[in-house]
């Protein structure tokens, strides 16, 4: 018997780069495919999606926890993770709210930064200590939360309103 920690769902060494390529482009679709013709101002799908009612923020926040999970496989730590989480959970709260978050996801690029955190952890692996099967676990457990809140908090905020105008 082996005394390594078993590797389940670790990517191979190999199979890093091509996954590595594969994050990329996800993240260029979903923060900055598109670009203003004579402007170096991009955009992607994700704040298109956004514009969606209720279920847009939700699917970004999906799209977005992918890649997180694609970097637990590649092993990428704690610290890491945390910061890619944080970056996600600004993009779909602050996207929640009506206009101002529209604008905003335009603006702010979590998927891209997350590919440069990806980036530097593996530039320098060995400096960091990889995330666990529980808190990877953990992470993809508030993720899904905090979408189920982005799908709540819009229904929550529309009742509301509708019982102000109406004077239910």
């Amino acid at each position: 018997m082996s005394d390594s920690p078993p590797r389940f769902s670790m990517i191979e060494p190999d199979a890093k780069a091509p996954t590595l390529k594969r994050l990329r482009q996800l993240s260029r679709l979903l923060d900055n495919i598109i670009t203003v013709p004579g402007t170096k101002i991009g955009f992607g799908l994700d704040p298109i999606i956004g514009l969606i009612p209720i279920g847009g923020d939700f699917l970004g926040v999906m799209f977005s926890s992918y890649i997180i999970l694609e970097a637990a496989r590649l092993g990428v730590s704690r610290a890491t993770l945390g910061k890619m989480v944080l970056n996600v959970i600004i993009d779909g709260l602050v996207g929640t709210v009506p206009v101002l978050g529209d604008l905003f996801d335009f603006a702010w690029r979590s998927n891209i930064y997350n590919i440069k955190l990806l980036e530097d952890y593996l530039k320098f692996p060995s400096q960091q200590k990889s995330a666990n099967r529980w808190f990877i676990f953990a992470v993809l457990v508030g993720l899904l939360l905090i979408s189920i809140v982005l799908i709540a908090l819009p229904v929550i905020l529309i009742r509301i309103l509708w019982n102000a105008l109406t004077g239910g």
